[in-house]
């Protein structure tokens, strides 16, 4: 007998508040990253996904995220880093900089605004100047940078850990 039974599916991990992470994005080239960023912060029942640009979603991408998740669309991301900054959360930019912190020694505060850039040209120099903090994620071979949605999914999953009942 197998101690193992496959499960297609367990339900979600109970959390005892409602987390307070915002993902917001930098206008990025392909729907497919903005749609896969979407799943993984409806998966990780991320409080609000920010897009810019000429973001859309992909459904059969996005899955589940595509409904669970409050998705706004704004033509520039700096008025609402803003805005999001005077509402009492830390902008954290997810980036290589002469600056940047490995996401190993990194504690995001529980309001946390992740900033993910466009996958190219990463985080543009007035948005830098808006965060409080930057985090990288260490790269060991090449390309020497993630894939921004894998980045992003990455980042998720650890401000999870750092915050496991929401």
């Amino acid at each position: 007998m197998n101690q193992f039974e496959h499960l297609r599916h367990k339900d979600g991990s109970g959390l005892t508040r409602a987390r307070e992470i915002i993902v917001a994005c930098a206008p990025m080239r392909s729907n497919v990253n903005i749609s896969s960023v979407a799943r993984t912060a409806s998966a990780c029942a991320v409080e609000r996904l920010v897009l810019t640009g000429n973001a859309t979603l992909i459904a059969k991408i996005a899955r589940d995220g595509a409904e669970q998740l409050e998705v706004s669309i704004h033509r520039s991301l700096a008025p609402v880093l803003q805005k999001l900054r005077s509402d009492g959360y830390r902008l954290v930019g997810l980036e290589q900089t002469t600056n940047s912190t490995s996401m190993h020694s990194y504690s995001f505060s529980r309001r946390t605004v992740l900033v993910v850039g466009n996958e190219r040209t990463g985080l543009t120099e007035d948005i830098l100047k808006l965060l409080d903090d930057v985090v990288e994620i260490p790269v060991y071979g090449l390309p020497h940078s993630f894939n921004a949605a894998t980045a992003a999914s990455m980042a998720l999953y650890e401000y999870c850990r750092q915050f496991p009942n929401g």
